[in-house]
């Protein structure tokens, strides 16, 4: 990208704070909201991710910052400006859809600029009886080609002004539809699982991409998507949403390492975490967690959590990532025997789906420092011992599925 247009979209400071109160939805016949007392402060610059399985109410919150959905309860600010009855072309926000929403019969260059054509602006100012008064006035042709110019340079498709879409590859047609969105120097960009239709690799490429757009031109970002990774390698922070409600914010360090509860502790991560039914104990050495006759004591930084939160002995959900199990040698260690029913070659890392009694669980072995034989060797095995360390636990209450430790 250019320099000069770095420069001339930097120079243009907007505040885009936004703000999300009490913000309820409700479809008609419905009994249960579609979103529900949706909390949630944007900072000026920040890349939110909302994340969750389909039918969670995150596009559904997203058209109702966009104003594409009316609220039921709640408000909604941009900046310090209730937005709950203003129009969405009042907004000043853009949004990116999932389908592009591209006009065919357009060539790349007028469907960047289709909507600057329309925008009315601030003009001269006149007085008039007396008073004055703020004329508007369209962008002239000369100030939208330059426009559409420098967001052509940010997004590298230059070369492509002049094509329709149908002569484009589904890369090429999303980065039009971006254009079109950062042409306009919203408050704040909205995207709407905006990779959600192409293949992996191609997904892959235009989310690196979306991170350097991000740094180009330091603007404040909503994304909705279903895919766990774009939400982990795209958030400054990640909203988890499930039926509708909240279930946690945070950095995806926050959530990856201490989840708020069962679901965001499954959501999150792949392979998914494993889980145990086991037994919290405690005794005069503290707690440990007892799971198919062994004990694994925990340490003094969760002993003192459960302390202060008053926690008793009781049955819990035991938690572990795949990546957090290891395979024990020593006879003298708390370990669990599992036997092997699948071994999948991922290239960088062994998955082992094992038997544990008759429950499967999943443990990740990399490949780095093994040699082939080794590697095939653990396809051939039969039996494993397993461990994990204490920090690798996380411990969810039975009925309320919260997690005790964070």
């Amino acid at each position: 990208m250019k320099g000069a247009a770095l420069h001339s979209w930097r120079s243009r400071e907007i505040m885009a704070t936004l703000s999300l109160r009490n913000v309820t939805k409700y479809y008609e016949k419905s009994m249960k909201p579609a979103v529900s007392d949706f909390n949630l402060e944007i900072r000026d610059k920040e890349f939110v991710v909302f994340v969750g399985p389909s039918g969670c109410g995150k596009s559904t919150t997203l058209r109702m910052i966009a104003g594409l959905e009316e609220i039921t309860d709640g408000e909604i600010y941009i900046g310090d400006t209730l937005v709950n009855h203003v129009e969405p072309k009042n907004r000043d926000i853009a949004m990116v859809f999932q389908n592009y929403a591209l006009y065919p019969h357009m060539t790349v260059y007028n469907n960047i600029a289709y909507g600057l054509k329309l925008k009315r602006i601030p003009g001269k100012k006149i007085r008039l009886f007396g008073r004055e008064i703020q004329c508007m006035r369209h962008y002239t042709k000369q100030e939208i080609r330059e426009k559409v110019e420098q967001a052509a340079r940010i997004l590298e498709i230059s070369e492509y002004l002049d094509r329709k879409p149908k002569h484009l590859s589904g890369g090429q047609r999303q980065r039009v539809a971006i254009g079109r969105a950062i042409v306009r120097h919203p408050k704040a960009f909205l995207m709407d699982e905006p990779l959600s239709n192409l293949d992996a690799k191609l997904r892959n490429q235009m989310r690196a991409e979306i991170i350097l757009l991000r740094k180009r031109i330091d603007a404040t970002f909503i994304y909705v998507t279903h895919d766990q990774t774009e939400a982990m390698t795209l958030g400054d922070r990640i909203v988890i949403m499930k039926d509708g409600v909240v279930q946690q914010v945070g950095t995806p360090a926050e959530v990856f390492n201490r989840p708020k509860n069962l679901f965001v502790a499954g959501f999150i991560g792949a392979p998914q975490m494993n889980f145990f039914e086991a037994k919290l104990e405690k005794d005069e050495n503290g707690f440990a967690v007892m799971l198919l006759g062994e004990r694994f004591p925990l340490n003094e930084k969760m002993n003192a959590i459960l302390r202060e939160k008053n926690i008793s002995a009781q049955d819990v959900i035991l938690g572990v990532r795949p990546e957090h199990i290891t395979l024990s040698e020593k006879a003298n260690h708390p370990a669990l025997e599992a036997s092997l029913h699948v071994c999948e070659m991922m290239g960088s890392e062994l998955h082992l789906h094992l038997l544990l009694g008759k429950k499967e669980i999943i443990v990740r072995v990399p490949t780095l420092g093994l040699t082939d034989a080794e590697i095939d060797g653990y396809s051939d095995s039969r039996a494993f011992r397993l461990t994990f360390v204490p920090e690798a636990m996380h411990l969810f209450d039975c009925e309320t599925q919260e997690n005790l430790l964070y």
